[in-house]
């Protein structure tokens, strides 16, 4: 029988993510298909890892339980891996979500994107970069914080205009992204800018700079022209073009 197209596994690590994020992250994945299996991997004997307990029977994710059979050596990753391994075999998911900041899963991520599957990586800032690119996209934990009960809107943290101007690494890759995508007259489609970027850095998200959206991000900036496209969606330019 065809599988659905849209199936995702999530494997969690929870000796690398605390139980207090799980719930945004899982919102997240939503964005991206059904998450027909979670799973969570530690060892259930450890006391740090007692609080997961609650959190995974309210979110319905397996956990794993996976002995720290030699000291130094993280036999939960190895466990996550091989369980990773067998679901790929079975062809049954268009994508996997790896929640750690481990650069262990680097070798992961590499090898199931070699057979066609997506990967979306979430963890921390401090998550190695090899990690990172080795994702099709890499999405911070901060940027994903669940509302505060009784507030309709976690409000976001702004980079300044004249920060984001200064980040050469942020509008190089906007710049070069839209004159890749850009037809004769300058004009980018937005939607392809932002498929770029994320391919030339799998974590880039507008959220890292406290904008919800990559069309607020690049207005902020004021290094960038905008239009509404009249079959909806936006067109963005360099101002750098039009003075050119």
């Amino acid at each position: 029988m065809a599988q659905p197209k849209d199936l995702l596994a999530v494997l969690v690590d929870a000796d690398n993510v605390p139980p207090s994020r799980i719930g945004a992250v899982l919102a997240e994945v939503a964005r991206f298909g059904t998450a027909s299996v979670k799973r969570v991997y530690g060892d259930w004997t450890k006391p740090h890892l007692s609080s997961w307990k609650a959190v995974a029977s309210e979110h319905v994710i397996q956990p794993i339980q996976q002995f720290a059979n030699t000291t130094g050596k993280n036999a939960t990753d190895s466990a996550l891996i091989i369980d990773a391994m067998d679901l790929l075999y079975t062809r049954r998911f268009h994508a996997f979500c790896i929640v750690s900041s481990d650069s262990d899963f680097t070798r992961l991520a590499s090898r199931v994107r070699e057979e066609g599957v997506a990967v979306y990586g979430f963890g921390e800032r401090k998550t190695p970069e090899a990690f990172r690119n080795a994702c099709d996209r890499f999405i911070y934990l901060d940027v994903l914080d669940e509302p505060v009960p009784g507030a309709s809107t976690t409000p976001l943290t702004l980079v300044p205009p004249a920060k984001l101007r200064s980040d050469t690494k942020l509008v190089s890759g906007l710049r070069t992204a839209i004159a890749t995508a850009s037809g004769e007259d300058g004009w980018a489609n937005l939607s392809s800018v932002g498929q770029l970027m994320r391919k030339q850095q799998p974590d880039f998200d507008p959220r890292n700079w406290g904008y919800a959206k990559l069309s607020e991000l690049l207005i902020a900036t004021d290094l960038f022209l905008t239009e509404v496209r009249p079959a909806g969606g936006m067109n963005v330019q360099n101002k750098k073009k039009v003075a050119d």
